[in-house]
């Protein structure tokens, strides 16, 4: 700081004692003893002072990020569940899926709980109704009368589910067993028409819905947190050196509670009784943890040539040049007319023009430890397009210059 201080001296010249400023400045003896003044501060019209303290600025550093352990990992077990069921959606405007075998089946079915029996043979033309698949989310600790949102989808050859009304349906677990029970109307947010000509007009995805609040909880589902001496957590993402400042900042603050089990899950020794659990794990969630850099990693989508880069990518000495060759054919037949009163015949004389261009012949060259920045603004430089990129970085993955993972998705 003294150094930087000193620098600064050079920079922004300090006001002198008294207030002198500019000029030259004469020393007279006098017998009278030198009384210290207060030095005073530069004016804030200057600008001088706030000059000195943004440099300063840029040369403090920066506080390291830390984390919530809440927003790095869960707890085993307090989890979300999926339901899945069958039903049907009826009170469509002649948009259903009219008379499929499984559709019939199912409202043979519906009309048998409600007391009516269709006749054996009979194939109802359900232009109103559709066969869905109704998914939903049971929310851990979740109990029987609370309300969940469900997702309604056509299975068949439904246009829309607009207007319709979903009849009572049972959800299962993985287990097969019936954890709730869905019905109401469904809200689309798509729509679909056609004409009587064929044409069709389809805004968003009209064969898909949702009821807000749309199940009845009938069972809930048992997480286990309040039962068992150990409980454990496990990381979003398996890092061990995440695992281990994790495991320090709660035994700092509950010496001898966590242990690490593997890179990815800690087991946690809490009190018994569930309050006393529930304020435990309420205050280990809120803990703050500076997690481990995440690893080199590039990836990549291969269907919309996307290309992510993280921050940690950076490269050995490699030079990379990147061009584009362009072979260009032009066919221009002429046609040739015989002389005036000649015997001769009309012919066609073929004209092919051959060229070759290429683009981009620069070479650029990294030196040890580039930075993502660097990368980026070199691959900009020589006006490299997403499929270009990918080829590139895959040659200095081959060639050893870049030190990172290569994800294709």
């Amino acid at each position: 700081m003294q150094f930087m201080l000193n620098w600064l001296s050079h920079i922004v010249p300090l006001p002198l004692a008294g207030g002198v400023r500019g000029g030259s400045v004469q020393h007279k003896q006098s017998a009278r003893p030198r009384v210290a003044h207060p030095r005073p501060l530069p004016q804030a019209g200057g600008g001088k002072l706030v000059r000195i303290l943004a440099i300063i600025a840029l040369f403090a550093p920066l506080p390291a990020h830390a984390e919530r352990i809440r927003d790095l990992g869960a707890f085993q077990g307090v989890r979300t569940n999926q339901l899945t069921g069958y039903g049907v959606v009826v009170g469509l405007s002649g948009t259903g899926d009219d008379s499929l075998e499984y559709l019939t089946q199912a409202m043979h079915g519906v009309s048998g709980r409600v007391g009516v029996q269709l006749p054996p043979g009979v194939n109802p033309a359900l232009k109103n109704a559709a066969a869905v698949i109704v998914t939903a989310d049971l929310p851990a600790f979740a109990k029987p009368g609370q309300r969940i949102d469900v997702t309604v989808s056509a299975i068949g050859k439904a246009k829309s589910l607009r207007g319709g009304a979903l009849i009572l349906a049972p959800l299962y677990g993985a287990d097969g067993q019936i954890y709730a029970m869905a019905q109401g109307n469904l809200a689309v947010g798509g729509l679909g028409i056609s004409g009587a000509d064929g044409s069709k007009l389809t805004v968003n995805v009209p064969t898909v819905g949702r009821i807000a609040d749309g199940a009845s909880v009938e069972r809930g589902v048992a997480t286990g947190f309040d039962s068992g001496e150990v409980l454990r957590w496990n990381l979003y993402q398996a890092d061990f050196l995440t695992a281990t400042r994790v495991r320090d900042a709660i035994n700092r603050r509950w010496p001898g509670t966590a242990t690490i089990d593997d890179g990815i899950t800690l087991a946690l020794r809490l009190p018994a009784g569930p309050n006393d659990r529930a304020s435990m794990m309420a205050a280990i969630e809120m803990i703050e943890v500076t997690p481990a850099e995440a690893a080199a990693k590039v990836v990549v989508n291969s269907r919309t040539g996307t290309v992510v880069i993280n921050s940690a990518v950076k490269l050995y000495p490699a030079a990379i040049s990147h061009g584009k060759l362009t072979v260009r054919i032009d066919e221009s037949p002429q046609v040739i007319q015989p002389a005036p009163l000649s015997r001769g015949q009309t012919a066609v004389q073929e004209d092919s023009k051959l060229s070759a261009e290429e683009e981009g012949r620069s070479v650029m060259l990294f030196k040890p430890g580039a930075s993502l920045a660097k990368l980026v603004d070199a691959l900009n430089l020589l006006g490299v397009g997403p499929s270009d990129l990918v080829a590139i970085l895959e040659a200095l993955k081959q060639a050893g210059a870049l030190k990172a993972e290569i994800e294709v998705i």
